[in-house]
């Protein structure tokens, strides 16, 4: 029997199937129902959509670590420096200021507080 399931793996989503052997130490025992939890579980899994993966373009300032987004600290309009505060993430109870690396002005803000992301994530757009 060939299961399908959408594994993710440092924010890159990966379609795998896997086939039941049977057996006895995996090789021709009887296969073993699974409990309806975890079959639901993973049938939630295989039919979630992966994220769409965004490359970050010249001028993005983006996540250093995965989080949760606690402040957005600029607006729209707003000329930043490199090294001005743009960003609070949180990940594992800890706060983590994001910084522009490099100057202009706020063209577009990708995310807003309370929302997750990934590494690399594309926070805002400097032009």
């Amino acid at each position: 029997m060939h299961r399908k399931f959408r594994i993710t793996v440092d924010g890159h989503a990966y379609d795998v199937e896997v086939e039941e052997i049977a057996g006895e130490a995996g090789v021709g025992a009887a296969p073993t129902a699974w409990p309806a939890s975890l079959a639901a579980a993973s049938a939630a899994v295989a039919s979630a959509p992966a994220a769409p993966a965004v490359a970050a373009a010249a001028g993005d300032e983006v996540a250093p670590l995965a989080g949760t987004v606690q402040s957005i600290d600029v607006t729209i309009g707003q000329v930043v420096q490199a090294g001005d505060k743009i960003a609070t993430i949180e990940a594992m109870k800890m706060k983590t200021e994001v910084h522009a690396k490099g100057g202009g002005k706020v063209a577009a803000i990708a995310v807003k507080p309370g929302e997750s992301v990934d590494t690399g994530a594309v926070l805002l757009t400097l032009v």
